[in-house]
């Protein structure tokens, strides 16, 4: 399994969370840990996101950005990790 962080910057609605969270389960990724931040200014909101799945984030990524309020996709660090009986 490859591990995957990166962060979104969206407009805050009240609804997005589920839909980022649905995206990132119908392309087969797992969360494995998920922080919301919303600044004080402009109605925006940040979430840090680590997702882990076997499948290339190359099939997440254009799916997020394409949510109408996702103002930006920005990947931090990918780390594969192998499994041991």
């Amino acid at each position: 399994m490859t591990q995957h962080q990166f962060s979104i910057h969206a407009t805050h609605s009240p609804e997005l969370l589920e839909r980022v969270l649905r995206v990132i389960r119908h392309r087969g990724f797992t969360v494995c840990q998920f922080n919301m931040s919303l600044p004080s200014e402009g109605g925006h909101v940040i979430f840090d996101v680590t997702v882990e799945s076997q499948r290339a984030i190359e099939t997440l990524r254009p799916q997020l950005t394409k949510l109408w309020d996702v103002a930006e996709v920005m990947m931090a660090s990918s780390n594969k990790q192998s499994l041991r009986a």
